[in-house]
């Protein structure tokens, strides 16, 4: 069997593992989207869509029109980039997701702001490597992010008052993994990601998790979720196919997964 990692020449640990797991039945070949020359050649059994570029999606695109089965799909990729259409996607299935609302760029946002009633997030309407996630309690504020980035496209949100940690939920296939991380938004910034048992969290998240994946077609995901008091979770991000590092079993789920939806029986 053949396997595509749709990924640029950077390695990730997960994937070599996953990888060793599956030599030397199997083929598993990387795939670095910028320099693809040709990609109308023999097709895979199947391709993890690693990458999030352009150009990724792109080859994911022209390979599924070919037949190709991918893992995420392009189109399922490309939404989860989109904070604004991922916002409507949540809120329009009854996600618990904070209400959106997209400004053309952070300068016209910080132009029409005087005056701030309530802490706002501000983050890049596109999501990738390095950018925007800020929080704003103040119109000074507003205006010293927008000295840095005035023509970013952005999305605000209200911020909602949590504990200050990230729960870092991620499935691949019928596996969850769970971690805590603090907040970016915290004062004391991003500290450490510690391994979270499951039968930890609150009743009704593993469930809500698996929801996402069905509302957003994602089969390797991760949902940033915050408990804005008593277990009330609040929905703050959707990743496809995120790092999900130094999770115990999170290789071996992965190669199960690719050979399930190679065979088509996943």
């Amino acid at each position: 069997m053949r396997i595509g990692v749709i990924a640029p020449g950077v390695r990730h640990p997960v994937l070599d593992t996953m990888a060793g797991l599956l030599a030397p039945a199997h083929h598993v070949g990387w795939i670095d989207p910028g320099h693809v020359t040709d990609p109308h050649g023999p097709l895979a059994d199947v391709y993890l869509l690693k990458a999030r570029t352009r150009p990724a999606l792109a080859l994911a695109r022209t390979l599924e029109d070919r037949g190709a089965r991918v893992v995420n799909s392009a189109a399922a990729t490309g939404l989860c980039q989109d904070r604004t259409a991922m916002a409507a996607l949540a809120r329009g299935a009854g996600l618990p997701f904070p209400e959106t609302t997209a400004f053309p760029t952070l300068g016209r946002l910080s132009d029409a702001t005087t005056d701030l009633t309530r802490p706002l997030v501000v983050k890049s309407r596109h999501s990738r490597r390095h950018d925007l996630v800020a929080r704003v309690d103040s119109a000074v504020r507003l205006r010293a992010l927008a000295a840095d980035w005035a023509q970013e496209p952005v999305v605000v949100q209200p911020f909602a008052d949590n504990s200050g940690q990230d729960h870092k939920l991620w499935v691949i296939g019928d596996r969850v993994f769970a971690a805590l991380r603090p907040s970016e938004l915290a004062s004391t910034g991003r500290g450490p990601t510690v391994s979270l048992p499951l039968g930890e969290l609150p009743a009704g998240w593993i469930d809500l998790v698996r929801e996402v994946g069905a509302v957003f077609a994602l089969d390797v995901y991760g949902v940033d979720i915050v408990d804005t008091g008593d277990g009330t979770p609040l929905i703050v991000d959707i990743n496809a196919f995120p790092g999900i590092r130094d999770q115990e079993g999170a290789p071996e789920a992965l190669a199960a997964l690719v050979l399930r939806t190679a065979t088509g029986t996943g």
